[in-house]
């Protein structure tokens, strides 16, 4: 993967400048050390840093189609580009390079924007075509590679970092209170939003064209289950488990290509276990690197569990011990590279573990996200088997509240999401300064659409909390906050197996009961995993590590820290109400006092990162 960038002047009044597309590429050296490039004509500017991984010699951007009448510039890889550019070769297409991006204009010249349904990978690139003066986006089905944009002044602004938009002399810094909202009552800020206002993330599975002065985006793909008249299973178990080999095995390959070597990282969990045996499995002759994080805390440390895996796949193993005050030390870079507040401190874990790859000389890791949201790997999965039975615990009156809030939500009032959202905004009613609460009405996240509720309907319950979970957990969270960010920290590319189009596309066809059978979840994935990984693997509970809350860091008496829970700083900021944040530290801090996290919002985690976010990025105080 790489950083792109570019500003496109709509009305065609403007020239890009070239200084300013430099500046706005070189915030991003992280995301592409090894080279840049830069295009400009007329009234468009692109700008490029690269990661250099397949075609190392040959393959900078921008990239070009024989006319040049075509130009793109691609953050991504296109796994499956050695068949698609043997088709359009046979076509009389003509090649200059061995890179995979190279295909993506020629691609364009055959089938226009819908030419993106095509492609097996993780992207986000933009093309633009000089005959029609159109500017396509386009950001991959599962939302692995950002993209962000912004439209001022005339001037159409993208990148794949809010930094570089940031740059532009156009774009202000002001804060979006729905995306903060987001943050409280979901996993993090769901696409299109941001934490900066006016400032959109290009949704997972569209692209956007700017033409004649109109800007539009257009759905191509999304994880639509299907409804429950209309599932057939007429298939027997093993064909299933066999298929979902076969998927991921292809996957793997896939994942493998690279003219630099290809590691994998190891929780002690099923599903990076899986994935180092399959690495090895489909490339016997290479001993791969392998990358595991252990704590100093018996409690949850799993060292023993990613030893038996390193040894079993015979691996090249490193371990990386870290200690809780390296939180501390690596707190503000987890912010400015996240571009947001977050509910928690494990990213900083996260970011030493790239680290260690990148000293070790690698630049591509695969991970596992993704099983659980696709097989039902979440605890929340076996709650809604057992819900119907005994109740959420709550009064006829409250539970009334909480069953409109869902009905707004989810198109469900029986569905519950993780949180208790009328519950949540007495919470928030309190949490926010008097002038932001006056304005809550208006930017509370659950008045502002976010999701396709039509994609819920008539669903089975399995399905339909699938579906949230890729659409607020992993794409904009799992893969984004804690995903790409963490690894391009250090300059490393991490690919997901379990995300393969193909792999998603058969995940909608098997049955709930083979992703939860009874209470056992990813019933299918562990089936399949028997040929590959030792049983004590397999069978291991689920293990979920919380890194160490807002109550940790407190305790520590952290002169930072103390500042930006300061009753001045939060008064003179204006967003929270500096009284119940004063309240909040006395109860956190007390002597017996505990979050059951994950379960529970770390409210003032998110006060401290968003304080931090605040000064990482010069943001306004609230007026």
């Amino acid at each position: 993967m790489c950083g792109i960038t570019g500003i496109y002047d709509i009305e065609g009044r403007l020239q890009p400048d070239r200084a300013l597309l430099e500046a706005m590429a070189d915030v991003m050296t992280n995301r592409g050390p090894d080279d840049s490039g830069y295009y400009l004509d007329g009234n468009l500017g692109f700008g490029f840093r690269r990661l250099s991984i397949i075609d190392l010699v040959s393959g900078n951007q921008p990239m070009f189609n024989e006319d040049k009448s075509l130009v793109s510039v691609c953050n991504g890889e296109i796994f499956n580009f050695k068949e698609i550019k043997s088709e359009l070769a046979s076509k009389g297409h003509a090649f200059y390079t061995n890179c995979d991006s190279e295909i993506l204009v020629h691609l364009y010249e055959e089938h226009g924007p819908e030419f993106v349904k095509l492609l097996n990978g993780q992207f986000a690139f933009a093309v633009f075509d000089k005959r029609e003066k159109s500017l396509m986006l386009a950001r991959d089905q599962q939302g692995i590679a950002p993209l962000f944009y912004t439209n001022v002044n005339g001037s159409f602004i993208f990148a794949s970092v809010i930094k570089s938009i940031l740059k532009h002399p156009f774009v202000e810094r002001k804060v979006d209170l729905t995306g903060l909202d987001q943050i409280f009552s979901f996993p993090g800020v769901v696409s299109p939003r941001t934490m900066f206002k006016d400032i959109s993330s290009l949704k997972p599975g569209h692209y956007l064209i700017v033409k004649n002065g109109k800007i539009e985006a257009k759905e191509y793909w999304d994880l639509t289950y299907p409804t429950v008249s209309e599932i057939v299973y007429d298939k027997p178990e093993s064909y299933y488990i066999d298929k979902l080999d076969e998927l991921l095995c292809r996957s793997i390959k896939y994942r493998l290509i690279a003219d630099v070597p290809v590691g994998f990282y190891l929780s002690g969990g099923l599903d990076s276990s899986l994935i180092g045996a399959l690495c090895r499995a489909v490339s016997p002759d290479e001993r791969r690197h392998s990358f595991s994080i252990g704590f100093d805390e018996v409690e949850i440390d799993e060292t023993k569990h990613q030893r038996m895996v390193a040894k079993h796949v015979n691996s090249i193993h490193h371990e990386i011990v870290f200690k809780w005050f390296d939180i501390n030390n690596r707190f503000r870079d987890m912010i400015y590279h996240a571009e947001t507040p977050l509910k928690e401190s494990y990213n900083t874990c996260s970011m030493a573990l790239s680290e260690a790859v990148r000293k070790n000389g690698l630049k591509v890791i695969l991970t596992g996200e993704g099983a659980d949201e696709l097989f039902a790997g979440y605890i929340g999965y076996r709650f809604d088997e057992k819900r119907p039975e005994f109740g959420d615990g709550s009064d006829h009156i409250s539970r009334a509240f909480e069953e409109q809030e869902s009905q707004k939500l989810w198109g469900d009032r029986n569905f519950f999401y993780e949180i208790k959202q009328y519950e949540l905004r007495e919470t928030k009613n309190a949490l926010y300064s008097e002038k932001v609460r006056g304005l809550l009405p208006e930017f509370d996240c659950v008045n502002n659409t976010f999701l396709d509720k039509t994609k819920l309907k008539d669903r089975h319950p399995l399905h339909k909390r699938s579906y949230i979970d890729f659409k607020l957990r992993l794409s904009d969270h799992l893969l984004s906050d804690h995903g790409d960010r963490v690894a391009y920290a250090n300059s490393i590319e991490a690919r997901y197996p379990f995300l393969d189009i193909n792999l998603l596309e058969f995940a909608k066809t098997v049955p709930p009961g083979l992703k939860l059978n009874g209470l056992v979840e990813k019933y299918i994935v562990k089936k399949a995993a028997a040929k590959y990984l030792p049983e004590q693997i397999i069978n291991r509970e689920k293990f979920g590590f919380v890194a160490p809350g807002s109550t940790y860091l407190m305790k520590r008496n952290i002169e930072w820290l103390n500042d930006v829970l300061s009753y001045e700083t939060i008064k003179r900021q204006g967003y929270f109400d500096a009284d119940t944040i004063e309240r909040l530290k006395k109860i956190y801090t007390g002597k017996n006092f505990r979050l059951n996290l994950p379960f529970e919002n770390d409210l003032l985690m998110i006060v401290i990162t968003f304080g931090v976010f605040l000064d990482v990025f010069d943001m306004p105080d609230f007026s």
